[in-house]
This record gives structure tokens, C-alpha cells and sequence, in this order.
């Protein structure tokens, strides 16, 4: 990492989205002590920047977004390696990867939409670290970060939590509260009691982290907790009715129809 005492913090704003980058060029153009040196839009130019350098220098802090083509941001990290990669602020408009993040004690986590007072404080942050000179910190809290977001397995690890937005703010939710869940565009709607939370996930990957054992995919479009599931009606046409301990109907599908039978005797 290079030495940023007495000079600018030597700036890299990775993301494959102009908008988005442009955006982080316009906050941080009013920070003080912070130089934005260069750009990248996609996860191999982000490699070369931070291994090459810019200006023959190598920058001293990242805004790296998660999701991009031909590497993500971990994929980054990885192929730079934890010795030579500068301080990280990831910046994302997914929450999956939150939590790891949290527990590696990652520098920042943006999640899109932020705002100014929250970007500032992912830059104090940043600054603190390098003026404190925690590389070694640092570098060790990335490795772990690859390492818990490398699949060991081919099945993916159950969350037992899960992060939600509501009113600007981040709060953990435990998977056992959740009743069921059901599509919404390009969002997943989540019924936990008198509760219901969007989180920007598709359905697929959102059952990918459940535990199997607990959750059921009982319609293309609907998930149910099967502690919650009271009773089974046949319906029309071959498809049932799934009635939760709540009175809540659902309807399942003749493509789920036996193997939530199978479950339920």
C-alpha cells in the first residue's frame, strides 16, 4: 500500500456503471485529501490499474463495486492478491454479500442508493485506516473475505440471517422468523409476521440460501417456511391450497405438488 502521508489518497473508482462511477467522482470531489487518479469498468481493468498503477503509481484506496463483468469485485481481490491491494470500499446494489463483509470487518459497504452523509462516512473510515497504517490488518481481513465467499462445497452455505433495508437502514433478520416469501420483479417480498420486507434478490438465489430443511419452493414464484404450513386443500385442476398456521392461502403448484406431500407425511 502506498505511503499516503502528506498527500493525496491516490482515489480508483471501479464499477461497470458510468452513472454510478460518476456519482462516486462527485462525492468524493468534495472530500478533502482524496485524489480520484482513475476509473475501471469492468474486473480485469481493475486488476491492471491496481497491479500496474496509475501514473506509475498504485492507488491507495478502491470503490469496488461487486457485481461486474468478467471478474467481481472478490475475483479482484483475489487476483491481485491481499499483499498488494489497496484499501476497499465495496460498493453494491446487492446485499448478499453483506453480512461476510460486516463480519471480516471489511472498510465499508456501500449499498446503493446512499446518500452524502453516508458515502462520508465510508471515507472517514477509509482515511482512518490508511493514516493509521492497518495494511497488515487490512490485508489479513481480506483474505478471510475471499476465503468465506469461495464456495467449499458445491452447495452453497444455509444463512441463518439475512440483511434488509427499511427506511434507509440496514437490520439483520433471522431466517426462522420468516414465513413465507413470494416474487416481485426484480425483488423478492419477504412476510415475517406482521412484517413484510423487498430485498433486491431473484427467487432462485434467495431459496440457494435457505436452509432446505426449513423452506420449500412451492410455486415458481413462492417460498414457504414449512414450520409454518398448517394445512394442504386440494384445489383445481390437480394444484393445492397451502393454508399457514396464519390463515394465510397460498397456492402450490402441480410442478411442487408431491414432493411437498413427501414432506408433509
Amino acid at each position: 500500500m502506498a505511503n499516503t502521508t502528506g498527500t493525496s489518497i491516490r482515489t480508483l473508482i471501479v464499477d461497470d456503471e458510468p452513472l454510478a462511477r460518476e456519482r462516486v467522482r462527485t462525492l468524493i470531489a468534495g472530500q478533502a485529501g482524496f485524489e480520484v487518479v482513475g476509473e475501471a469498468s469492468d474486473g480485469d481493468q481493475a486488476v491492471e490499474a491496481i497491479i500496474h498503477g496509475i501514473g506509475g503509481q498504485p492507488p491507495d484506496l478502491v470503490f469496488l463495486d461487486v457485481q461486474m463483468p468478467r471478474r467481481t469485485g472478490f475475483e479482484v481481490i483475489q487476483a491481485v492478491g491481499p499483499d498488494r491491494m489497496p484499501a476497499v470500499v465495496f460498493v453494491t446494489a446487492y446485499d448478499q454479500y453483506a453480512i461476510q463483509a460486516f463480519e471480516v470487518q471489511a472498510v465499508d459497504y456501500l449499498l446503493k442508493p446512499f446518500g452524502r452523509e453516508r458515502f462520508e462516512g465510508a471515507v472517514d473510515r477509509a482515511r482512518k485506516h490508511l493514516e493509521a497504517r492497518e495494511g497488515g490488518a487490512l490485508r489479513t481481513q481480506l483474505m478471510q473475505l475471499v476465503r468465506e465467499l469461495q464456495p467449499a462445497a458445491p452447495a452453497p452455505a444455509r444463512q441463518e440471517r439475512l440483511i434488509v433495508k427499511s427506511d434507509g437502514r440496514l437490520f439483520f433478520l433471522r431466517t426462522d422468523e420468516i414465513d413465507w416469501i413470494e416474487a416481485a420483479g426484480n425483488y423478492v417480498r419477504i412476510h415475517a409476521g406482521a412484517d413484510v420486507h423487498l430485498l433486491r434478490e431473484t427467487m432462485n438465489a434467495i431459496e440457494a440460501r435457505l436452509d432446505a430443511q426449513m423452506f420449500m419452493r412451492i410455486h415458481r414464484s413462492r417460498i414457504v417456511n414449512m414450520e409454518r404450513v398448517k394445512e394442504l386443500h386440494p384445489w383445481f385442476s390437480g394444484d393445492f391450497e397451502v393454508i399457514l398456521r396464519d390463515g394465510t392461502k397460498l397456492m402450490l403448484s402441480r410442478r411442487y405438488r408431491d414432493k411437498l406431500q413427501g414432506r408433509l407425511t
